[in-house]
């Protein structure tokens, strides 16, 4: 056989367009291999961006059941100590309708009633206290809704407009939620306050009324 005839120009015409099959096959298979490749990276990516998000909601859903069952802990009693306090306001009540000179002229018997007394109402206090509860000292201290109720106005020029210069009753919170808020008398016809340079948060701003 001559080396003519061993030219691929020279095969018969049959086998050629079964090589370009082939050709055409193997390229083919390698097109859908990288088509494969791309769409298992894009699920890839997806079931990655599901994980993180996944995780985000999980860690946020953490968080809030931290806090639900912390506040859940600390105002549970809410209402208990709220109630409390009409107990202490009694006993407050009571000492203060003693006179002074009652007070010290009182026998034996009623000296040692009225220790009793303030011995239980001090108790008291300090139970709730132990549990969250603090009482507001609101005299001298701006005027502050969030915090005080005020029952009437007191003419008084020596100190700055709106100042609690009284507490009618006492005010108290549970955490940072106001429990009851203090009744007191603010001044009026003083200075105006002057503006703080500093326009930060307001007092109270922040304070959670809903206890």
């Amino acid at each position: 056989m001559s080396e003519e005839n061993k030219s691929p120009d020279n095969q018969p015409d049959g086998l050629k367009p079964e090589a370009e099959a082939v050709n055409e096959a193997a390229a083919a298979a390698e097109e859908s291999a990288v088509d494969a490749v791309e769409a298992l990276m894009a699920e890839n990516a997806e079931l990655k961006d599901r994980a993180l998000r996944t995780m985000a909601e999980m860690e946020n859903l953490r968080r809030r059941t931290e806090k639900e069952v912390k506040d859940a802990r600390q105002y549970a009693v809410s209402g208990f100590a709220r109630d409390m306090l009409t107990v202490s306001d009694n006993l407050s009540r009571a000492l203060e309708a003693l006179p002074e000179d009652d007070r010290k002229n009182a026998d034996a018997g009623v000296a040692s009633l009225i220790e009793g007394v303030e011995m239980i109402e001090r108790d008291l206090l300090n139970q709730l206290e132990k549990n969250g509860v603090s009482k507001l000292e609101p005299e001298g201290q701006k005027f502050d809704p969030n915090f005080h109720q005020a029952m009437f106005e007191v003419p008084n020029t020596a100190v700055p407009n709106n100042t609690v210069v009284q507490v009618v009753q006492a005010g108290y919170v549970i955490g940072e939620r106001v429990l009851r808020p203090a009744m007191v008398g603010v001044s009026k016809g003083g200075p105006k306050e002057t503006p703080k340079a500093d326009a930060g948060t307001e007092p109270g701003e922040t304070v959670d009324k809903s206890a």
